[in-house]
Order: C-alpha cells, then sequence, then structure tokens
C-alpha cells in the first residue's frame, strides 16, 4: 500500500510541476506518468537496500528512457517530460539539511549531506546522460536497419 501512496503523490507531484513548466495540455497524463515511473523504480531499489545514489542513477536513467519514448510519440522534445518526471528524484531536501547545518555552525554535519547531496545530483545528471546515448545507440542501430545496403 505505501508503494500505491508513493506512486499517487510522485505523479501528482510531476504533473503539477508539468502544469508549472507549461507543459502542452495533452502530454500533462504522460508527465505524470513519467515521474511516477521514475520514483517508483527509486523507492523500489532503496527498499531492497540499494543506496540512494544508484537509486537516483536507476531512476534518472529510466526516466529519461521513458521520456524518450513519449517525445517520439507526441512529437515534442524530450525535456516536456524529463524535466517534469525528475522533480521527484531532486534532493532538495538534503540540499536544505545542509544549508541548515551551516547556518547552525555544524560544518561537519553539512558537509556530509552536502557530499551527498553533490553525489545523488551527480548520479541524476549521469542517469539522464547514460540514457540519452543508450537511446542514440539504439536509434542508430534503427535507422541503420531500414535503410538498405547496396
Amino acid at each position: 500500500m505505501e508503494y500505491v501512496i508513493h506512486i499517487i503523490l510522485s505523479f501528482i507531484a510531476t504533473a503539477t510541476f508539468a502544469i508549472i513548466f507549461n507543459a502542452p495540455k495533452n502530454t500533462l497524463f504522460h508527465c505524470g506518468l513519467v515521474g511516477a515511473i521514475g520514483w517508483g523504480i527509486y523507492l523500489v531499489f532503496t527498499n531492497h537496500g540499494v543506496d540512494i545514489v544508484p537509486a537516483s542513477f536507476a531512476g534518472a536513467f529510466v526516466i529519461a528512457i521513458v521520456a524518450h519514448i513519449y517525445a517520439k510519440r507526441f512529437k515534442t522534445p524530450m525535456l516536456i517530460f524529463s524535466v517534469a518526471g525528475i522533480i521527484p528524484l531532486v534532493p532538495g531536501g538534503m540540499a536544505y539539511n545542509t544549508m541548515r547545518h551551516v547556518v547552525e555552525k555544524d560544518y561537519t554535519q553539512s558537509i556530509e549531506f552536502a557530499v551527498k547531496t553533490s553525489l545523488i545530483t551527480g548520479a541524476i545528471v549521469m542517469g539522464l546522460v547514460f540514457a540519452e546515448v543508450f537511446m542514440q545507440l539504439i536509434f542508430t542501430a534503427l535507422r541503420r536497419r531500414k535503410i538498405p545496403t547496396k
């Protein structure tokens, strides 16, 4: 039941951010779906003992793959789906804790939060980049198959 609640809330959050980012109305449901899928992957990984850094990478990778698929389907830029879809994975709470500990002059704890926030952010970026490269390789292979060799 906890998974269902998390996925529903991440769907709502992602769709709401898609509205804020002025995504086309016909893509709002799918933007929410991208975020819910990515958060679901992250949640499954973390609940099975995987650290949040590789779980963030996996979630971002899947978000980018699904965003590419929807971008082809709706003939829109991939960013419409990936920017909104990545919102649930962004470590905003951890960045807040970093700054809170800096203000409280607890520098040791703030450095720990800052490093973890940076690692998660880097994992999200790498997930998006790896998915982009992966999809380009697939699209290139598909294009080569369609072109008959003489």
